[in-house]
C-alpha cells in the first residue's frame, strides 16, 4: 500500500488525522499505559468503537505511518517518522522549481 494515492487516502480521513495528532502529542489523562498509546486510549479519546479503531490503525500501519508493538495483552502504537518523510519526498516532485521574480 505504498502508492501515493493510497497513502493520501489514508490521511484524508478526519478520524485517522485525529489519531495521528494524538500519537504525536498524547494527552496523558487519556493514556492508561505509561509505555505508550494503546487502542483503548484512542477509543476513549475519540469515542469510537474498538473495531473502528482497529480498522483505522491497520490502514495507518499498512501505509507506513504507524508502528504497532505488542506489549503483553496490549498493542502500543507510535508514529513512524520515515513514513511521513517518504510521503513528503513523493510530493516534492509536484512542487515547481520556480524562482520568485520581483
Amino acid at each position: 500500500m505504498k502508492m501515493l494515492s493510497e497513502r493520501l487516502k489514508v490521511l484524508a480521513d478526519p478520524s485517522r488525522l485525529n489519531i495521528l495528532e494524538f500519537l504525536l502529542n498524547p494527552i496523558k489523562s487519556y493514556c492508561s499505559k505509561e509505555e505508550g498509546v494503546c487502542a483503548c486510549d484512542l477509543e476513549t479519546f475519540l469515542g469510537l468503537k474498538q473495531s473502528t479503531i482497529s480498522h483505522h490503525m491497520k490502514l495507518l500501519e499498512q501505509a507506513g505511518f504507524v508502528k504497532a508493538s505488542p506489549s503483553g495483552r496490549w498493542v502500543l502504537y507510535e508514529l513512524l517518522p520515515e513514513g511521513f518523510k517518504e510521503l513528503r519526498e513523493a510530493l516534492e516532485k509536484f512542487e515547481p522549481n520556480m524562482e520568485i521574480v520581483s
